[in-house]
């Protein structure tokens, strides 16, 4: 077992959020969650194909840093572990179940499946397959939100871009190249790396010479923050932080939340190089079950009320499978369809 770093410490006070924020951020997370576990379920019963990443242990990062935000306005990129982050970002339960079975009712009309959301719609730039692959992507829409406000006068683009990836992508040149252009233009840009400290196989510590990836940030003129990312409201603090920065035109901002994934690389990995005393110590940190308990001792909500939720999300999930299995199969005739932008 490697060495655990130290956690940021972090103390919400009963003023933190309000109860109707508490259970935006409880549902969004439980959302994520349940969802995860019925991809597990359709993967293994063989309703589902092809390489499929899931994000349970993470919720907090997602749900924390997308909902600090604007729904449908800002810009969110992701990685091949993109299925919640499609969901923080608003993109419909019924179309993201729908595109990982492949169906024409799918966010990227079945053309894309797990590794590849994206819904334009929704600003949702896209789940990258390659590491690293959308951190460019990302630099690039933040570049033009700063383009059509300064450049074309238009008082309306102040949009931030959240570009998501994990500690592997940080040996990148990709994101060395980009952090420096985003400072060297002032682009509205939130970097946020998600340290899971597993980069497939390989342990983060093994192959960084500098694990503490949010000290980059200052080398390239921007401000780094480590948070804990299995804390909600840990991670919302700091978004809300960089999200002010990012809207005032005053650049951006690389987050490195540490957090872990409680599942293999992929339902196809077995989980067979991670110590069962480092998946004890994180599975204790479970950031749902952590944020439950701050908002029924702060008597924000119930138990009944959270279990209520629960169900509900439950059920939304369910008509999502529903939905997907009984949606139609992408037409043969529409093979070279969306490969171009079209006009409809």
């Amino acid at each position: 077992m490697v060495q655990e770093r130290t956690l940021p410490t972090f103390k919400a006070d009963a003023t933190a959020v309000t109860r109707d924020e508490g259970l935006m951020l409880y549902e969004d997370m439980v959302l994520g969650r349940l969802f995860e576990d019925k991809c597990a379920e359709m993967y293994y019963r063989g309703k589902m194909f092809g390489f499929v990443h899931l994000y349970n242990g993470q919720e907090a990062v997602a749900t924390g840093m997308i909902r600090a935000g604007r729904r449908n306005e800002d810009y969110v990129c992701s990685t091949y572990r993109d299925h919640v982050h499609a969901l923080s970002a608003g993109v419909p339960p019924r179309q993201v179940m729908a595109e990982l079975f492949g169906k024409a009712t799918g966010c990227s009309k079945g053309r894309g499946g797990s590794m590849h959301l994206f819904s334009s719609e929704h600003n949702l730039l896209g789940g990258f397959a390659f590491v690293a692959e959308g951190i460019p992507v990302a630099t690039g829409a933040a570049f033009q939100s700063k383009y059509r406000r300064e450049a074309m006068n238009d008082p309306n683009a102040d949009q931030v871009t959240m570009c998501f990836f994990g500690d592997g992508a940080c040996n990148n040149g990709q994101f060395f190249e980009c952090l420096n252009m985003a400072t060297l233009w002032k682009l509205p840009i939130i970097y946020v790396v998600e340290n899971n400290k597993w980069a497939i196989g390989m342990a983060h510590e093994r192959a960084t010479s500098d694990p503490e990836i949010y000290k980059k940030g200052p080398a390239f003129g921007m401000p780094g923050y480590e948070v804990d990312g299995m804390d909600v409201l840990a991670v919302r603090e700091v978004a809300k932080k960089a999200v002010a920065r990012a809207r005032a035109g005053e650049g951006p901002t690389l987050v490195e939340a540490l957090t872990y994934r409680f599942r293999g690389h992929s339902l196809a990995d077995p989980d067979e190089l991670r110590d069962k005393e480092e998946k004890e110590f994180w599975f204790a940190r479970d950031p749902i079950k952590k944020f439950a308990a701050y908002l029924t001792e702060h008597n924000l909500a119930t138990q009944e009320e959270l279990k209520a939720i629960d169900q509900q999300v439950q059920a939304t999930i369910d008509d999502a499978v529903e939905f997907a299995q009984s949606s139609p199969e992408p037409d043969p005739k529409d093979l070279y369809r969306y490969v171009y932008a079209e006009d409809e």
